[in-house]
């Protein structure tokens, strides 16, 4: 895995890089101070994921700049790394388009789980923020956005969102359905077309809505 990181604190990126490079499978590719030059060398090194810092002043934030890679070059996973375990800032990493979310305090061997889960195409939630994201959308009443409710969907791409809901990759979720990788992705294509959402994440908090995933 071929991995970015973008923070402002020199330190920080120096701990960082250590403990990536020092995992068989991984290797850090490039770092960077803000999120101009994250921007700049991920569009140059292509990295498969950019472990963004949320805050980098003075230069462009880490929200700023992951909706701008992301318009840029969507196929580059990005893992949001912040001192925040706030739903303010939780929503709106989603939005941005981040794959996941991570608290800087959390133990190394997360922030290496969190990079497996986000390179298989799955999304990662710290579990304070999962919590939070859950409590928010059960208590949040039906927007007018989801007015054209679930008939829109084949049974099979509800099946589809469903399992991408839960985490699962497009190549697990093809051998849980006996189906093709390029399969899944088709369906996983028309259902963001169907929906009007551009991200992973808006899929997950629209299954979520809807009541597609059963939680204990």
């Amino acid at each position: 895995m071929r991995i970015l990181i973008a923070d402002d604190h020199a330190i920080v990126r120096s701990g960082l890089t250590m403990l990536i490079n020092a995992q068989a499978d991984m290797e850090v590719v490039a770092t960077a101070a803000d999120g101009n030059e994250a921007i700049q060398k991920a569009l140059e090194w292509k990295p498969d994921i950019v472990l963004m810092d949320l805050s980098m002043p003075p230069g462009e934030n880490g929200l700023t700049a992951t909706t701008r890679l992301k318009e840029m070059a969507p196929e580059i996973h990005v893992l949001i790394l912040t001192m925040h375990d706030d739903e303010e800032y939780l929503f709106r990493v989603l939005h941005a388009g981040a794959s996941g979310y991570i608290l800087k305090s959390a133990p190394d061997m997360d922030l290496i789980s969190a990079i497996h889960t986000v390179h298989q195409g799955a999304a990662y939630l710290y579990p304070s923020a999962t919590k939070l994201l859950i409590q928010e959308f059960f208590n949040r009443s039906r927007s007018a956005e989801d007015a054209d409710g679930l008939h829109i969907l084949t049974e099979r791409e509800q099946e589809i969102l469903a399992l991408i809901a839960k985490g699962y990759s497009n190549k697990e979720i093809a051998e849980k359905l006996v189906v093709s990788v390029k399969t899944v992705e088709t369906h996983k294509t028309k259902i963001m077309e169907k929906l009007h959402l551009r991200t992973r994440p808006e899929l997950v908090r629209y299954a979520m809505k809807k009541g597609l995933l059963d939680f204990e």
